[in-house]
């Protein structure tokens, strides 16, 4: 069983329009590499050049947001839901 990657509307045209995308389980970082191996070019919207989720995205698993779990090594397995999610600031 895979796991389901939710690909917001601002990333869409990096990943073919699809709003999800399936990925085999292991870690939310092995999911970002199975999506730049796809769809080239998505991973540098999601990390930054030293290869941390940029301050920009979020990312949730399951409805938790990884930054209050392992990060990118939170394991995902077959049936989770990941999201990205674009994070917007304003007053």
């Amino acid at each position: 069983m895979n796991v389901s990657v939710s690909i917001p509307p601002t990333l869409r045209r990096f990943c073919g329009d699809q709003e999800q995308v399936e990925v085999a389980p292991g870690t939310v970082a092995d999911a970002i590499d199975q999506l730049h191996q796809r769809f080239n070019g998505i991973r540098d919207r999601l990390l930054d050049p030293a290869g941390n989720v940029r301050g920009s995205v979020l990312i949730f698993v399951n409805q938790e947001d990884i930054r209050f779990l392992q990060n990118q090594k939170t394991p995902i397995c077959g049936g989770d839901e990941v999201s990205i999610i674009p994070a917007f600031a304003g007053g």
